[in-house]
């Protein structure tokens, strides 16, 4: 059954099915016909240009990794608003609690105490920790994306499967992560 995006007729159920047996056109016509439905939503937000494709990619991603759950291609167009208006909300949350650089209090250190091989050995082990509470798909695609020769998006993106596209996003995203459970463990004295 078909219903009306953007003026257009779409077959869902058929579209959906292409998409979950790996055709690529298929997908490519998911996100033509949905992007309209996303950019509505994202445009009501007051968010700069990169935090909504930020979330026009993370928006995609995530129909991307549920597609194959979608009992109801029909919602679709709902669906993806929905989760459009999620990760708009959620980087306007996180943008709002961040605090310009300048606005921090700020003393200086005594860096002749410090000693460098301590430094050195407490970050590494602070990173490892940190990075192994990163799930798995997200530690495979950082370590990709700093393997040595490069590797391009288009390589990472059929190793791991995802969309070319989500790759800086998620990235980012993970880099946040990161650096958030790198503070939590320097907080708790490296105990991880």
């Amino acid at each position: 059954m078909s219903t009306k995006v953007g003026g257009h007729d779409v077959d869902w159920p058929v579209l959906v099915g292409l998409a979950r047996d790996g055709d690529e056109a298929a997908w490519r016509q998911i996100v033509d016909q949905l992007s309209g439905v996303v950019w509505k939503v994202l445009m009501s937000y007051e968010l700069a240009a990169m935090d909504r494709e930020d979330a026009f990619a993370s928006s995609f991603f995530r129909l991307f990794d549920k597609l194959d759950t979608v009992q109801d291609p029909k919602k679709l167009p709902g669906w993806i608003a929905t989760v459009a208006r999620n990760e708009a909300n959620a980087i306007w949350r996180n943008r709002k609690r961040m605090v310009p650089s300048d606005q921090l209090p700020l003393r200086e250190a005594n860096c002749a105490a410090i000693d460098e091989g301590l430094l050195d050995r407490e970050l590494l082990v602070s990173v490892a920790h940190a990075f192994d509470t990163l799930p798995a798909q997200g530690q495979a695609l950082l370590r990709l994306l700093t393997a040595v020769p490069a590797l391009s998006y288009d390589e990472i993106s059929a190793l791991l499967g995802m969309p070319r596209g989500s790759i800086g996003p998620t990235a980012g995203r993970l880099l946040n992560q990161l650096r958030r459970a790198i503070r939590l463990d320097d907080e708790q004295g490296g105990r991880g």
